[in-house]
């Protein structure tokens, strides 16, 4: 069981309590680390506040003056301030996401998960919730250009139709295009339409980014192009070779519901799931395992094989595998899982990560052959309409570039120039066709080299179609007109294969006459638009028979050490920099190490001892002749020797939220070994860059915060969680809120279940229209977000475990902040709500300090106040929108409250549980989140609230929060527990 004085820490330098730690947290809260610094105290504030008052009041006299138009005619099914839902998709590579997007008079303000689609099941992810702000991004490219002056698309029309001659007589030789993968009956419609017209021309994908290995292997032991889907609500014991399934890997939002439903220990009918994973910088998935292997990239390959060969020795057998050294490698840590796995035929789950090669891929799909997992907790799913990134391809296209062989080349979406491997040198063999034409979002570093230069229409501008993995096909749908006038996918792809300049949703109509057989097409063209996906439209599995030659193991490499470091590039919170211009990402705090606005080199701490190189010192990373400078970031659980760097930043001339924010880590990519490889050295510069890291913002001060247990101790204590607090009986001098006559909001969550991915941040950001204040100010601890993601470490600072925990406001009943606020903005309701007044906010900030759980947040400046234009359409009208010298919090979207209470009153009704979903609860991919009424003896809330682990955080104080929270239960092997408990402090 937890014990009482078990440390969780949130950074080395907390850890250890060094000066640093204790002047930033002195500083975030000193009196002169406000907006203006000097001498202006709050006193000085305070002295002038009559004043201001006084023409407040004065100005309140004046009213505004504004122009209206009003509807002449009203348009068919929009009433003015009722919010309208419309179901479309989101493609991102070969994986299609279902969503609902909530628009305003047709604009569009909000995204979240469709519950009918199979990828989404009505929840979201980073990339789904941020892509509303991409939609509005006023940096979008808006012009065509041909060499860099301003043109038109009919000239590009125009252009296109004098190539279609040039290139009928010799059906496209010296014809190519590079796109990104997709998996669409449309496109791909397309894309064989054009193949067929120029059977000269090639077609090649491209994208740092993809499954490509995982396709390959699959082809290669299949001989057909089929996609896996994993069933993690199927798997008792799951192996994660460097596969991030729960945040980075394509399907994350499924993974993540699934590997949720198996962690329920209080489920007497679900056995709790066990989690084994293998990795070198930690990642999302890697901190909710039970049992964490820290291990080199390039080793993941012989401990795959070494994972094999324990298994064939327990009688199962595995064709092909040859027996590896595993003298190097934790042989009670294998023995162990090959023991779970042996004992969970059919109910284990092997996972190869995509940046893994191929042979490692092929491992996994034998190891769950021989399991008898293929069918039950993997299936295979045919992927006729997907096409796949092909490096191999992408090497013979450049060099026939470079020969000058290819006299056009089309590049539609992706970003070449900037994230092609950097030995390929794709920039140089841009120059060398006569002709080049680059289709994308941005005007960015592949553009500015092309000939022509198409503006992209965002997804929610376009029509076309999407399959997700499972078969299942879905429509995608514009939620409102292009706003530059930029064609879609469909178009430009339709234009290239026919020469004929269609719309959108003609083109994707055409397409499915051939999927809505039998009759009634616009009755089942209807029923689509409104459902956004084909119901019972997954394709059967497929029965496979795998076609297993010799496989032979791969061999040691020289040892890593100081001088031969292993370099590892990471999908980050910007993809592979296609959102780097979108803000809240970029201000999101990573879910691991905490940084914002930039990367870094990750370093553990006995490598960065070694190389005597501290948090923030810019050290230049050598790997043959490329060198990329670049901070360093001290991580802990960090395999030793390994230099972990995120993908996406270092952008240049795109946008102005993307420039100049982090390194290029593309220009030490390799094409031999894109995701990693060895060889690399660090030096140092002498110069110091300040980081813009929120770990150690919100600290409590040492205070009791995270309850936890192994399954065994909270079987035999299921009550530990409130016992791990020792108190007197809490007594308060205030009267009793009475709740007996109406509603008493509160929400549960469920650290079990939480993977600190981040949606529920996003989310919120998007619903309350909170904004981005920049790395200057995030680095002075006035990040502005109402619900933030504790990561907690536990344990050796090497090898540590992880903790996640969102803190939002706790909705206390004894609230410290009502009763020091000298105005009265905060106030409590008569539902259990903290309210914030903005209008009374004098901004003296007490009830800040007031606050043990350092969940409110000052706004400091008016961010708001030089929005674009077209950012003001992003903001939610239903949510005041604040200006500076206010305090925010959480409000538990009081704003959908009362939209449901206005509903459930116009029908006579009370509101019903689940009818209300905060924007953090309907983004959680995991369910980890749950909010209601606590007065409704069934709602979820409250059955939640009457499970053992439920606990108060902080409730020593008294202060009552309504929100709670369920224990952390982790399911280890009894054969490693003990040797892997190592704890610090």
């Amino acid at each position: 069981m937890e014990k009482k004085d078990k440390k969780y820490w949130l950074s080395l330098d907390h850890l250890h309590d060094t000066k640093g730690y204790r002047r930033n947290l002195r500083d975030r809260y000193h009196e002169e680390n406000g907006e203006t610094g000097g001498d202006f105290t709050r006193r000085s504030f305070l002295g002038i506040m009559g004043a201001s008052l006084a023409l407040a009041g004065l100005a309140g006299c004046r009213r505004p003056v504004e122009k209206i138009v009003p509807y002449v005619i009203m348009p068919e099914e929009v009433i003015p301030g009722v919010p309208q839902y419309y179901a479309t998709t989101m493609s991102l590579g070969t994986s299609a996401y279902g969503i609902i997007v909530e628009s305003h008079e047709g604009r569009p303000t909000k995204i979240e998960g469709n519950p009918k689609h199979p990828s989404t099941l009505g929840s979201a992810n980073i990339f789904l919730e941020a892509a509303i702000l991409g939609l509005y991004d006023p940096d979008r490219s808006k012009k065509v250009k041909h060499n860099g002056a301003e043109s038109a698309y009919n000239d590009f029309i125009s252009f296109w139709r004098e190539q279609e001659l040039k290139f009928a007589a010799n059906k496209g030789e010296g014809l190519a295009v590079i796109s990104e993968s997709f998996s669409s009956p449309t496109l791909m419609r397309l894309r064989n339409d054009f193949l067929k017209k120029y059977s000269n021309a090639s077609w090649v994908c491209y994208e740092p980014i993809s499954d490509e290995n995982n396709h390959k292997a699959v082809g290669q032991l299949t001989g057909r192009p089929l996609q896996p889907v994993y069933h993690y609500d199927k798997a008792d014991v799951v192996l994660s070779l460097d596969a991030d399934f729960l945040l980075t890997e394509n399907e994350n939002i499924r993974a993540a519901r699934g590997f949720a439903e198996k962690r329920k220990p209080d489920d007497n009918k679900t056995d709790m799931n066990r989690l084994y994973t293998a990795e070198s910088a930690f990642s999302v998935t890697g901190s909710m395992a039970d049992h964490r292997l820290r291990i080199s990239s390039a080793d993941i390959g012989r401990l795959a094989f070494a994972i094999a060969d324990a298994v064939r020795k327990r009688g199962l057998n595995i064709p092909g595998v040859f027996e590896t050294d595993i003298s190097d490698f934790n042989k009670e840590w294998i023995e162990a899982l090959a023991d779970d796995l042996n004992g969970a035929k059919g109910r284990s789950l092997i996972i190869a990560g995509s940046r893994q090669p191929i042979r490692v891929h092929q491992i996994a799909m034998i190891l769950n052959e021989v399991l008898g997992n293929i069918g039950q907790t993997v299936t295979y799913h045919n992927a006729n309409d997907a096409i796949a990134p092909d490096m191999e391809a992408l090497k013979s296209t450049i060099a026939k570039m470079k020969s000058g062989a290819i006299s056009t080349l089309i590049i539609l979406g992706g970003n070449p120039v900037y994230n092609a491997p950097a030995d390929l040198d794709f920039a140089s063999a841009l120059s060398k066709c006569e002709n080049s034409v680059h289709y994308s979002d941005y005007l960015d570093e592949t553009s500015k080299l092309t000939g022509w230069h198409i503006p992209r229409a965002h997804f929610l501008e376009s029509w076309s179609d999407a399959r997700a993995l499972d078969g299942t096909l879905s429509v995608i749908q514009p939620m409102i007109e292009p706003l530059y006038g930029s064609p879609s996918d469909t178009e430009l792809y339709a234009l290239l294969a026919s020469g004929r300049n269609q719309r959108g949703y003609d083109i994707v109509r055409e397409t499915w006459q051939n999927v809505l057989k039998g009759g009634e097409f616009e009755k089942k063209w209807r029923k689509v638009l409104h459902d956004g996906l084909l119901a019972d439209s997954a394709l059967p599995n497929e029965i496979i028979k795998l076609n297993v030659a010799a496989i032979e193991s791969p061999k040691s490499e020289k040892e890593l050490s100081n001088d031969n470091l292993e370099l590892n590039f990471y999908s980050s919170k910007l993809y592979d920099g296609r959102f780097a211009n979108n803000g809240w990402l970029q201000e999101l705090p990573d879910p691991i190490n905490k940084l914002t606005w930039g990367n870094a080199a990750l370093l553990s701490p006995k490598t960065a001892t070694e190389l005597a190189v501290a948090n923030g010192e810019i050290v230049n990373i050598e790997a043959g002749s490329a060198k990329l400078e670049i901070p360093v970031w001290i991580s802990p659980g960090q395999a030793d020797y390994t230099v972990a760097v995120a993908l996406g930043y270092g952008r240049g001339g795109i946008g102005a939220v993307a420039d100049g924010v982090g390194a290029n880590a593309y220009l030490l990519s390799n094409s031999n070994n894109p995701s990693f490889y060895r060889g690399v050295r660090l030096t140092k510069t002498g110069a110091v860059m300040n980081m813009a890291g929120t770990q150690d913002h919100g600290s409590m001060h040492g205070r009791p915060i995270v309850r936890e247990a192994t399954l065994n101790e909270y079987r035999s204590n299921p009550e530990f969680a409130e016992e791990m607090v020792e108190h007197p009986p809490l007594k308060s001098i205030y009267p009793e809120h009475d709740y007996s006559q109406g509603y008493q909001w509160g929400m549960v969550i469920d650290l079990n279940a939480c993977i600190g991915c981040g949606a529920c941040t996003i989310a919120c950001q998007s619903e309350n229209n909170i904004p981005i204040v920049g790395k200057l100010q995030v680095s002075k601890g006035r990040e502005m977000h109402w619900i933030r993601n504790d990561r907690y470490y536990v344990g050796d600072e090497n090898d540590p475990k992880i903790v996640h925990m969102p803190v939002a406001c706790q909705q206390c009943e004894n609230a410290p902040c009502e009763s020091v606020c000298p105005v009265a903005a905060t106030v409590h309701d008569k539902e259990g709500l903290n309210n914030m007044t903005y209008t009374r906010c004098i901004g003296t900030r007490y009830c800040s300090n007031n606050c043990p759980y350092k969940v409110r947040r000052f706004n400091f400046f008016n961010y708001t106040g030089k929005y674009a234009e077209t950012i003001r359409m992003a903001q939610n009208p239903d949510v005041t929108v604040r200006s500076r010298g206010v305090m925010e919090k959480c409000t538990f979207c009081t704003q959908r409250l009362n939209r449901a209470k206005i509903k459930a009153r116009q029908e006579g009704r009370t509101v019903r549980d689940g009818e209300i979903q905060t924007a953090c609860e309907q983004a959680c991919p995991t369910r980890a989140i749950r909010f209601g009424n606590i007065n409704d003896p069934d709602s979820i809330v409250t059955a939640m609230k009457k499970i053992d682990r439920n606990y108060a955080l902080l409730g020593e104080f008294n202060v009552r929060p309504r929100n709670s929270y369920l224990a952390k239960i982790r399911n280890p092997n009894p054969k490693l527990g003990k040797t892997e408990d190592k704890e610090t402090g």
